[in-house]
């Protein structure tokens, strides 16, 4: 028997790194520009969508948590113009504005590629397995902010600032029932997927599904935006 001190354990904040760099990873690729996240993590009490653009998805499997991206207007158009330029979009028809239905479908795509690079992790590094719903996008009034809550025994909630090439700065909260994982043995995990690869599958899965922002029929994600009069 090894001695108890040297197991290896995957905590929350392991979790939210783990997070905070498929975020980075995806849109790095997604949008051919350099977003980093701060070294300070803040603990919160309450995760919430946020102006201009909030963005949630709910996981559940080998844990259970809540995603949350909060998006300014400038941000939001920023990761978007950049994304559709480098899909080979002319500037002259992109949306001009964040209400856009447009820009709300992109930024849900992505999300929806973000946590699908976070999920493939966890397989892979924590042996584990955890499904997402579809993600929601909710163009949000300035004096408005939405509380979600989340059925969770021990809540965990975590804020992380990201800041993309022009200085423009967006939230990440997560919200995740106290968990850990301790490595009983050595084991090989695969390699990290191309995130090119990853965006290429997203983009034919996009492409040959209609995307939704705003509807699922994921019964758990209805029950929640009825929670929050929507």
């Amino acid at each position: 028997m090894s001695d108890e001190n040297d197991a290896i354990v995957y905590g929350t904040e392991d979790l939210l790194m783990s997070l905070c760099n498929s975020v980075s990873r995806v849109l790095n690729v997604a949008t051919q520009s350099k977003v980093n996240y701060s070294g300070m993590v803040q603990r919160i009490t309450k995760v919430g969508l946020k102006p201009d653009i909030g963005c949630f998805v709910l996981f559940d499997g080998g844990f259970t948590g809540l995603v949350v991206l909060n998006f300014s207007a400038d941000t939001a158009m920023e990761i978007y113009e950049r994304y559709m330029l480098h899909m080979g979009m002319p500037k002259s028809e992109l949306a001009s504005s964040h209400t856009s239905d447009e820009v709300a479908n992109i930024m849900g795509e992505l999300m929806n590629q973000i946590v699908g690079d976070f999920t493939g992790k966890i397989r892979r590094e924590l042996q584990t397995n955890i499904t997402q719903n579809q993600p929601k996008m909710l163009v949000l009034n300035k004096q408005i902010v939405l509380s979600v809550d989340t059925p969770l025994d021990r809540p965990e909630m975590r804020r992380v600032s990201f800041y993309t090439e022009k200085g423009n700065i967006f939230y990440l909260e997560l919200a995740i029932d106290r968990t850990e994982f301790i490595r009983l043995h050595d084991f090989d995990s695969s390699e990290i997927d191309d995130p090119d690869a990853l965006l290429d599958e997203q983009r034919v899965a996009h492409q040959s599904t209609p995307s939704s922002s705003t509807a699922s029929s994921d019964p758990d994600a209805d029950e929640l935006l009825k929670s929050l009069g929507m």
